[in-house]
């Protein structure tokens, strides 16, 4: 039982892109449809071509042509690779900067736990005070859910900190 691949146009038109300059050109306006998987349609046959691989002519059709690009090259293929002895830090280089990364770590730590105080101070265990602004009581759960869910980002921001305390030497 032969299983047959059905392929949208534009799919087949990007599939065909990158042999479609080796076809030769045909008169504009004729796309054919070529059967086989792939379903191929393509404007890049002539006449001869088209029926020698079975091809029909669909007409009226709009159908737009892609060119194939090629690939960039990538930065890390385009440079040279680093010798040993210049990737490596000194031992003493590396401690001063996890020393450093330590340091700024344990200071964003401090400044989020004083926020993460002063946000459920506020919060007052989910009873923050009403401002004048919220006579309608749906401003006010609204509110009491937004700081909710500040204090659950925050307590996240902790949690990553100290994560990352962790993977730092002692």
């Amino acid at each position: 039982m032969k299983r047959r691949t059905i392929v949208s146009p534009l799919a087949a038109l990007l599939l065909a892109a990158p042999t479609a300059p080796v076809l030769a050109q045909a008169s504009p306006g004729i796309v054919y449809r070529c059967p086989g998987p792939p379903v191929l349609y393509t404007d890049q046959l002539t006449p001869q071509e088209a029926r020698e691989k079975g091809c029909r002519t669909i007409e009226g059709a709009p159908v737009t042509i892609v060119q194939g690009t090629r690939p960039r090259a990538t930065a890390s293929a385009a440079a040279p690779a680093a010798r040993p002895s210049e990737a490596r830090t000194d031992a003493a280089e590396q401690r001063a900067r996890d020393s450093d990364a330590k340091r700024i770590l344990n200071d964003e730590l401090h400044r989020e736990e004083d926020k993460l105080a002063a946000l459920q101070r506020d919060f007052n265990n989910g009873e923050p005070e009403r401002l004048g602004s919220e006579r309608n009581y749906a401003r006010y759960q609204e509110r009491v859910a937004d700081m909710r869910a500040a204090i659950q980002r925050k307590e996240a921001d902790i949690a990553a900190i100290r994560r990352e305390l962790a993977k730092l030497p002692p």
